[in-house]
């Protein structure tokens, strides 16, 4: 168990600028190959020049997006468990942890696909399509969800189940093959130089791609069954109180976080399709621009939560607050320097993904209002990953229906009146500012409480 105990290592020995960048540069880098795997489907459909595809695959995201509800459920939550448990030694939680997320993922893939199947019609109309765009979304959504959601969801919860126990590397590798895949086949089904498919051969290739990944894990799994805690023996699996409590506790939360973020995607593209279907593509490839530098700030935050999560468990909070702080150092300078840039060059990176001219101009103007954002979303995004390492779900939950309901939402409502269609793109901004002034008050609480905790536990272990 040689493999187990450099795991120990990693998580209570080394320099912790050192632990950091070992989780959260794969994890990072994974991040990025997904952002660029999510932009190759903007980028090849945008070459047919057709903003009815690029709007099928804006319109189509928030069930995407609903997908991550199952991962953060199955994902972050049994991912935090297995770090808490391996903390306190208790590998047995942690094998049974695993296969209960396991198997749950898996079954809620499959009723994923049934009930959009089942509702086809009825979910198009929600999600904003018109007699314009219907075919082109209900297409794309076939292959990505009719066969496609178990796979898309089942790649990435082993992926987080494989880094809970400070594998990262192979975490990030079974995601980037799949990605690395999708990005070759989407000139090869999109484009009419080879199937001609369109926005549904970008949804063929996503399919395929995820199909790829899960294979790349089972068969890791499988070579490291006896040095891994990651167990998806199905006799593991179980209901046990303290179990399913444990997951679902920090899961819960962080899956209704993410389907307010899809009701937050779905109004934004009601408001803006009511412009057109060149505002519809303009805001989706807007949006995708902007998630390269999201996708790194959440890189960071994922990729410290075993970190986290195992200190916070051992009781070494101050290797937990070493943590924090070097990691939101590293991310506000990053973005920073990421929202001058895209200040600066908006016009240029949309230029890259459409020739449109209003699509374009539409564009400019939706990324540098998307970009104010971005160093404070950092904060969130740390605060957030720091409470569910915890197991703090409660205040996890608090944080997204700040972001959604009372802040992000009605802002959009309000904005849109004030600024028609620009100002829905001012939002975001709107909403992280208040966000990250939260996240820094409530982790400064946080802190503050495990170090009273420290001393009185010190106090305990002095000899009278």
């Amino acid at each position: 168990m040689a493999d187990n105990q450099n795991k120990s290592v990693l998580f209570e020995q080394t320099p912790v600028p050192k632990a950091v960048m070992t989780l959260a540069v794969p994890t990072i880098i994974s991040s990025l190959v997904m952002v660029i795997y999510n932009l190759a489907d903007t980028y090849f459909v945008g070459m047919l020049n057709d903003p009815v595809q690029n709007a099928a695959v804006t319109l189509a995201a928030p069930v995407l997006l609903a997908f991550n509800a199952v991962n953060n459920l199955f994902g972050v939550g049994t991912s935090s468990m297995m770090s808490r448990a391996l903390g306190r030694k208790d590998y047995d939680t942690v094998y049974r942890s695993s296969a209960f997320g396991f198997y749950c993922a898996l079954f809620c893939g499959i009723l994923f696909s049934v009930a959009y199947t089942a509702f086809r019609a009825p979910l198009l109309t929600m999600l904003g399509a018109d007699e314009t765009t219907v075919a082109a979304t209900g297409e794309y959504l076939r292959w990505t969800t009719t066969f496609g959601a178990a796979p898309a969801i089942i790649n990435v919860v082993l992926a987080y189940l494989v880094r809970s126990e400070g594998a990262a590397l192979h975490a990030s590798i079974g995601t980037m093959s799949g990605c690395l895949l999708n990005i070759v086949l989407d000139p090869v089904f999109i484009l009419p130089g080879g199937l001609g498919m369109g926005a549904a051969g970008a949804g063929l290739a996503t399919c395929i791609s995820n199909c790829f990944a899960c294979l790349y894990f089972f068969v890791l799994l499988f070579v490291k069954r006896k040095s891994t805690y990651v167990c998806i023996r199905p006799a593991m699996f179980g209901f046990e109180k303290a179990v399913v409590y444990g997951i679902c506790g920090v899961g819960i939360p962080a899956s209704i976080q993410n389907l307010l973020n899809v009701t937050g995607m779905t109004v934004l593209n009601n408001f803006t399709s009511s412009y057109g279907s060149d505002a519809v593509a303009a805001m989706g490839i807007a949006h995708k621009i902007n998630m390269i530098p999201m996708y790194i700030a959440m890189g960071i935050s994922q990729g410290i939560m075993p970190l986290i999560s195992y200190n916070y468990a051992s009781g070494n909070s101050d290797r937990m607050k070493k943590t924090v702080l070097f990691s939101g150092r590293v991310s506000i300078g990053f973005l920073v320097i990421m929202s001058v840039c895209y200040y600066l060059f908006a016009g240029s990176l949309m230029t890259l993904f459409m020739k449109n001219e209003s699509i374009v101009g539409y564009g400019t103007q939706f990324l540098r209002a998307l970009c104010f954002g971005l160093p404070f979303l950092c904060m969130d995004f740390l605060a957030v990953g720091v409470f569910q390492a915890c197991g703090m779900g409660k205040t996890a939950l608090l944080f997204a229906i700040l972001r959604k309901i009372i802040l992000e939402i009605p802002a959009l409502c309000i904005l849109n009146w004030i600024y028609p269609l620009y100002g829905l793109a001012y939002a975001q901004f709107v909403a992280e500012v208040v966000l990250a002034t939260a996240a820094v008050l409530i982790l400064i609480r946080l802190f503050k409480r495990l170090d009273q905790w420290r001393k009185v536990e010190a106090l305990k272990r002095e000899p009278e």
